[in-house]
C-alpha cells in the first residue's frame, strides 16, 4: 500500500520557462502508470493568446513548480525531483516552498529551496523554560 503524503504549495519560476525550454521535459506530462517513473513535482503551465502580423499565436510558459498531484499519495521522492527540476533549468529563480503533511499525527514538514539546493525541514517542538 505504502505511506500517503499530502503535498501543497509551488515554487515560482522567474523569468518564467518558455516553451522550447520545457517542451520536453520530463516535468511536462504525466505517466500512464502514476507510480512508474514519474516525477512528483510538475510544471504548471499558462497559455496566452498573442496577435501577430500572420495571427493569433499561443505562447505557452511555465510559471511555477507545483506537486505532481492535488491528492495524497506516495511522495517518497519529493526533494530529489524539485532539485532535478531546479537543475534542468539553469538560470531561473525559484521561490515559494511545499507544506508536506504525513498520515501519521504531527508528520509536518516543508520543502525549501536554501542556496540553490532543495531542502526538507522539519518543525522543532519547545517547550516553554517553567515548563515541568
Amino acid at each position: 500500500m505504502g505511506y500517503y503524503t499530502s503535498v501543497s504549495g509551488e515554487f515560482a519560476i522567474e523569468p518564467p520557462l518558455t516553451w522550447a525550454e520545457f517542451k520536453d521535459s520530463p516535468f511536462n506530462g504525466r505517466s500512464l502508470d502514476a507510480y512508474d517513473g514519474i516525477k512528483e513535482v510538475a510544471l504548471r503551465s499558462v497559455e496566452e493568446r498573442v496577435d501577430t502580423e500572420e495571427g493569433t499565436l499561443t505562447r505557452v510558459t511555465a510559471t511555477a513548480l507545483v506537486p505532481e498531484s492535488e491528492e495524497a499519495r506516495r511522495y517518497y521522492n519529493l526533494v530529489e525531483h524539485l532539485q532535478e527540476a531546479i537543475d534542468a533549468f539553469p538560470g531561473h529563480t525559484f521561490t515559494g516552498r511545499f507544506h508536506c503533511e504525513g498520515e501519521d499525527t504531527g508528520d509536518l514538514w516543508r520543502v525549501i529551496i536554501r542556496n540553490g539546493r532543495a531542502v526538507k525541514v522539519e518543525p522543532e517542538i519547545v517547550w516553554p523554560d517553567d515548563a515541568v
